[in-house]
């Protein structure tokens, strides 16, 4: 495909807004209340899958169906997840009742269960998710209801939209008001209640988004958007997190453009999407940056022109030799670490853009020479993730176009009960790209 059709492709698509098994009641799941979530067999993609799940969406009806459900539950750091029975999770209005499929495996999800954000515990995480639409809360408005009706396939994005907050209203859904103060802060939706909880005691547990590790998800609307029958459930729920936070790193705040220099520094499961997005907006330069050779290796495959081992030289130094001496127009800081958020200050041009999409520990700090940024015009921001409403629907179509490949983006597949291990690996940096726990 030639160049100018190849970016006329990409501008009209980011232009446009817009098998099932039923599993029986095996005596694991019966005769155990709570089971710990780490495996130590490995993750695997060819294995046959254990009966775990004894949930058949196709079992669920709005006047019956399941009254409990299977989730992972996180109780304090440096303890295992736990298997938990709770009570059937019930929407509210404007929001859907979704039967989880996919959910993905994130760091962010990680720093919560290391304790290193605060977060109110007992909790599931998880907030990469795809699943099928079973039930809709009541008083949900007609228009809600038709674009995500009974049976729809659907994608959701971690940052969860009111639609009603003055930043919702202005069309930036990833400053929502009641998101952080309602689910950040609190682990709540936006009436101040979490959706989830246990069965018997009735024991509230909070909600990380949606609480994705879980056979059932409430979601508000505005969070979801459809996933067509060619995306499969596994691959695609990355879109929710992984390719919406390095969609709104290189549209909204770097807003990149054809011809652009740009490096990525840590290319895990959001550092490589966001050099498949770089290449997607035509950026003549890419430059991937890690200290591991392996995913370094990975990311030629997604777009890297270039990639530097920042263990073995210097990578500002390496960033501005590649680029004549310049530095890049934008560099993306993917890890969250005070080194690295100083390595990509130095890294940019004079005007350029330094964007930090990495979290950390709570309270860390990451130093800027004050007069290299007022002489020099250094911007340097923070970007969170994308805007639902708008950015998932154009996600959807860059990966059914193939210009964005999911299938490269995930590198693991793993069952339910494996989750407490893909965390483990993923802390251990044995993970490449993004892993992926199938609920279905």
């Amino acid at each position: 495909m030639g160049f100018n059709r190849y970016n006329n492709l990409v501008r009209s698509i980011t232009n446009t807004y817009r098998s099932r098994t039923t599993y029986s009641c095996s005596s694991f799941y019966c005769n155990q209340r709570r089971t710990s979530v780490t495996s130590s067999s490995p993750c695997s993609d060819d294995q046959k899958k254990k009966s775990f799940s004894t949930i058949s969406s196709s079992s669920y009806h709005l006047n019956g169906g399941p009254s409990y459900m299977r989730g992972a539950v996180f109780w304090e750091p440096n303890k295992p997840m736990t298997f938990e029975d709770f009570e059937m999770p019930r929407p509210k209005v404007n929001e859907v009742l979704i039967k989880t499929k996919a959910c993905g495996v994130c760091h962010s999800d990680l720093h919560v269960i290391k304790g290193e954000l605060p977060f109110p515990s007992p909790c599931v995480v998880g907030h990469e998710i795809t699943g099928e639409v079973v039930e809709h809360g009541p008083l949900t408005d007609t228009k809600t209801i038709e674009r995500l009706p009974l049976g729809a396939r659907v994608v959701g994005a971690f940052i969860m939209p009111c639609g009603n907050c003055f930043f919702c209203t202005k069309g930036q859904d990833d400053l929502c008001e009641a998101f952080f103060a309602y689910n950040r802060a609190k682990g709540t939706l936006y009436d101040g209640e979490t959706r989830l909880f246990l069965r018997g005691s009735g024991k509230p547990v909070y909600m990380y988004s949606m609480g994705g590790l879980a056979e059932y998800s409430v979601v508000p609307a505005n969070a979801l958007t459809i996933l067509p029958h060619s995306l499969p459930y596994s691959e695609s729920a990355v879109i929710g997190c992984a390719v919406f936070t390095a969609y709104g790193a290189m549209a909204h705040a770097a807003q990149v453009r054809p011809g652009d220099a740009v490096a990525v520094i840590g290319v895990g499961g959001v550092g490589s999407s966001c050099l498949q997005i770089a290449r997607a907006f035509g950026a003549s330069e890419i430059i991937a940056v890690d200290i591991q050779d392996d995913k370094l290796e990975k990311a030629k495959t997604l777009g890297a022109t270039h990639v530097v081992n920042a263990r073995s030289e210097d990578a500002v130094a390496r960033i501005k030799e590649i680029t004549g001496g310049m530095g890049v127009d934008t560099c993306i800081e993917a890890l969250g670490n005070p080194k690295t958020f100083n390595q990509c200050v130095q890294s940019v041009r004079d005007g350029g853009k330094a964007v930090m999409i990495g979290l950390t520990l709570s309270g860390a700090k990451g130093e800027i020479d004050i007069n290299h940024l007022v002489r020099r015009q250094i911007k340097v921001m923070g970007s969170y993730g994308g805007r639902a409403r708008h950015d998932l629907p154009k996600l959807v179509k860059l990966a059914e176009s193939g210009i964005f490949n999911l299938d490269a983006a995930v590198s693991r597949k793993c069952k339910f009960e494996e989750a407490g291990k893909a965390y483990q690996d993923l802390n251990n940096g044995s993970i490449i790209g993004r892993a992926v726990i199938e609920i279905m």
